[in-house]
């Protein structure tokens, strides 16, 4: 009999013996990969070959390996271990049992039972929950240890864990009773990424999310009605703010006693008068929605569907007695599927968000946690009767609960420590595959918004793998965009359109962590494992292959700059996307931010597939802008499939993207698309967008002219193709003259900074006339947008009157405080 658990694994006794190398009558030795071994032994010879909740995968890819079978001992040798164990003498202990790195793996070590790592990176926690950064009632919280550490190896005991039964759908069952151990011991050094693949070999992967997952998420704990919800999406709609998910907290339900409480499976009909109509015109505008659920009270006689479950349960329904909720009696599960959620879910709920937060384990089986059974229950119910992509919403639960996406990181407190806190928090988790954290976006516990803090919180979530906005029940806690400051509006509004703007790039990383257990957040260890720098830089992450992130966790000083430093590896040059600053790496340098401006950095030559502005991630065929970084030459490559079907592990497409600058020239290549997917569009939109572009001489397209706009406020040079075949090579030459004028020094930044300055000037003096110097460097980009031809002589005046500024504004006849307040807006 074959099982598929939600991994991309399927499990037959035959293929379990494919990998084991030695066997005898109490100990088996089986190589998962070159990296990994599993270890048995049991006293009786009952070896387990039954999925557990950690190693749901059976069958393994051939591994070279040498076996040296002697009188007394056996010797297994990978290209990444040596595994020795004297035969005969019985459970594994360090008199009998070591394994040995290789010759030349940095760290080497000498591993024997009983030792214990020196410096594991980390996991995660199951909840944020009343955490004000890593305190929690004045206390410090430990990261539990995750499956990697600088020691290079790391041993998981499955010995006591939990396995699955054979049934059609599979379902918990014990251990058998006796003396075992059942250990996978991960040999790998510093090489993180090839660690966490080889988990995935036996722990199964982490499934792709649906494409919508990655727009943007509105959320709060709040009554809200029918007339509120629907007001809400419209002011969205009118701020031209993109929406993909909705969530509704547990208000849906009644709450009062009588009728509900925190546990409620009624929709309540005075804040919904008819939920069906509502979820429909909801699903209408492309948006997907979840549900709060709190289950741990069970089914109440004053619910709904009462009746219905208690019959299924053998119960009269007429006693009213309480169903308690049972998370391992399959009868009372599936019951509640059928009669409660999957109605619901016909009617438009797309996933749920299980909040359990109640007893720890369950009323039947001890230790087994409710946590991490009831995800499994939820989203392989999802898995098993749906062609869409399963999702849940929910907390962590323990190992292997990497397969069953998202997390919901929990209540957290308003402040700058919590948000300090968060980025490490969500790269850590990557170190146990758990790489969808939710967060709170600007907190969830106070009394109080304060604009500076929620717009960099913001701005966190959008180079976070969900981007969700939350808070508690409170009246001053408002998050909606319009009830900022115009300044802020903008801001809010810039930074969900650059999340929707990355989304295709995303998307793509999103794909890799399916394929190479490597998360969309991860630590800079991974890419840098021996520079002391990238374990010291903790909030400090990449976010995908290209991408590393900064976050800004503090208040600005004084002069309205957030400042911080930032590690740059070394390798290659890093370009400082919201200033246009290119920059050396291998150094830390002290960089300063406005509110508008955020730390990202690209590693130079990044090409990036992106959006352009849209509604929501529901289409297949949207314009794709390959978005070309300062650099010599880089490539990517982009990936796509339907974005919600189930069958994404083999229908799929990929285009491969690069550039290359040959003499005066950028090659941009969009080579054919190879794979395909249901409702696969033919022809694409493209249009090429390059960074720091000057203005260039000539462009062709496969050696044929092709038109071009230039934007000389941001200075991207956009070409756009038209609708072109995906399955045909496209090649952009973008010439440049030789003498075009180099645009990394952070111009972009400059000129930005500057406009803003002089309309605050502006407003503190309506009669100023501006003088020639002056309203040069504050419309120079525009100069340039509407005379491309004229790029040149426009910067190097710019450039002369920046470097000359104190002196222009004296010539401006500015007050001698107004002049200050002007060089410190623009941090001069």
């Amino acid at each position: 009999m074959l099982l598929t658990l939600c991994c991309g694994c399927l499990f037959s006794a035959w293929a379990q013996d494919a990998n084991v190398v030695y066997r005898d009558g109490q100990v088996r030795f089986t190589v998962v990969s070159d990296g990994v071994i599993r270890l048995e032994w049991n006293a009786e010879g009952n070896f387990v070959d039954d999925l557990s909740f950690v190693a749901v995968c059976r069958e393994y890819p051939k591994v070279d390996c040498r076996v040296k079978d002697t009188k007394n001992t056996i010797e297994i040798e990978t290209r990444k271990m040596k595994l020795k164990y004297r035969k005969g003498t019985g459970r594994f202990t360090a008199d009998n049992l070591s394994i040995t790195s290789p010759k030349g793996m940095t760290p080497g070590f000498v591993w024997k039972p009983g030792m214990k790592q020196q410096a594991n990176l980390g996991g995660t926690l199951r909840t944020l929950d009343g955490m004000d950064g890593d305190m929690r009632d004045g206390q410090k919280v430990e990261m539990p240890d995750g499956l990697l550490a600088r020691d290079g190896w790391t041993l998981i005991d499955d010995s006591r864990g939990f396995l699955f039964d054979d049934s059609d759908w599979a379902w918990v069952k014990q251990r058998p009773a006796g003396e075992s151990q059942d250990w996978y011991f991960m040999s790998y050094g510093h090489d993180y990424k090839a660690a966490l693949k080889d988990y995935t070999l036996f722990a199964g992967k982490m499934p792709l999310p649906p494409r919508y997952a990655f727009g943007y998420w509105w959320s709060r704990y709040w009554a809200y009605s029918d007339n509120e919800l629907r007001d809400l999406v419209e002011n969205l709609h009118h701020y031209n703010i993109p929406l993909d998910v909705l969530v509704i907290d547990m208000d849906w339900h009644h709450t009062e006693p009588g009728k509900g409480g925190w546990t409620g499976w009624t929709w309540n009909e005075r804040l919904f008068p008819d939920y069906k109509m509502l979820l429909k015109d909801l699903k209408d505008d492309n948006l997907k929605i979840t549900l709060n659920l709190h289950p741990a009270d069970g089914m109440a006689a004053y619910e709904e569907q009462y009746p219905e479950v208690a019959r299924d349960m053998g119960m009269d329904p007429a006693k009213g007695e309480t169903i308690p909720w049972v998370s391992s009696d399959k009868r009372f599960v599936r019951s509640m599927f059928d009669r409660v959620l999957h109605p619901m879910e016909q009617a438009g709920v797309d996933f749920w968000w299980l909040d359990w937060q109640q007893f720890p384990y369950d009323l039947r089986i001890d230790s087994l946690s409710n946590t991490w059974w009831l995800n499994y229950c939820f989203f392989t119910d999802m898995e098993k009767k749906n062609t869409v992509r399963p999702m849940l919403y929910h907390r962590w639960g323990g190992l292997g609960n990497h397969r069953y996406q998202i997390g919901f990181s929990g209540d957290s407190h308003i402040t700058w420590a919590s948000l300090e806190y968060q980025p490490y928090f969500n790269s850590t988790a990557s170190n146990v595959l758990y790489g969808y954290w939710s967060h709170d976006i600007g907190g969830h516990h106070g009394t109080t918004v304060e604009p500076e803090m929620y717009t960099r919180w913001l701005q966190f979530g959008g180079v976070s793998p969900i981007m969700r906005t939350h808070s508690t029940k409170g009246g001053g806690l408002n998050k909606e965009p319009w009830v900022f400051d115009n300044r802020y509006v903008n801001v809010i509004r810039q930074t969900v359109y650059q999340r929707y703007q990355l989304a295709p790039y995303i998307y793509t990383m999103a794909r890799k962590a399916y394929d190479e257990g490597i998360s969309l957040c991860r630590p800079l260890y991974y890419d840098y494992p021996e520079s002391p720098e990238a374990y010291d830089f903790k909030t400090q992450y990449m976010f995908g292959d290209q991408l590393l992130v900064a976050p800004v966790t503090a208040p600005a000083d004084s002069t309205g700059y957030a400042r911080l430093k930032v590690w740059l590896p070394a390798g290659n040059d890093w370009y400082e996307w919201h200033t246009g600053t290119l920059l050396h790496g291998g150094q830390v340098v002290e960089r300063a931010f406005a509110i508008d401006e955020y730390p990202l950095y690209l590693k130079a030559g990044s090409v990036l597939p992106c959006y352009g502005k849209v509604e929501n991630l529901d289409s297949n065929d949207e314009e794709i802008n390959v978005t070309v970084f300062p650099g010599d030459k880089g490539s990517f490559t982009f990936y796509e499939d339907n974005g919600n079907d189930a069958a994404y592990a083999t229908h799929f497409a990929t285009t491969p993207l690069s550039s290359e600058r040959r003499g005066e020239s950028l090659f941009v290549t969009i080579g054919a698309r190879s794979g395909s997917y249901p409702g696969m569009p033919s022809a694409r939109r493209f249009i090429v967008k390059v960074e720091a572009s000057a203005v260039p001489a000539a462009v062709t397209l496969n050696g044929k002219p092709l038109d071009y706009s230039y934007d000389g406020n941001s200075q991207v040079l956009s070409v756009s193709l038209g609708e072109q075949p995906c399955d045909v090579e496209k090649v952009v030459e973008i010439a440049y003259p030789s003498d075009a004028p180099q645009l990394t020094d952070g111009l972009k930044g400059k000129l930005r900074r500057i406009r803003h300055a002089v309309e605050t000037l502006k407003r503190r003096d309506a009669s100023l006339v501006i003088t020639e110097d002056l309203g040069l460097l504050e419309e120079a980009g525009r100069i340039v947008t509407y005379h491309p031809e004229r790029l040149k002589e426009t910067v190097s005046r710019f450039n002369d009157c920046y470097n000359r500024l104190p002196q222009v504004l004296e010539a401006q006849k500015l007050s001698a405080e107004n002049a200050a307040l002007f060089l410190q807006e623009i941090d001069y």
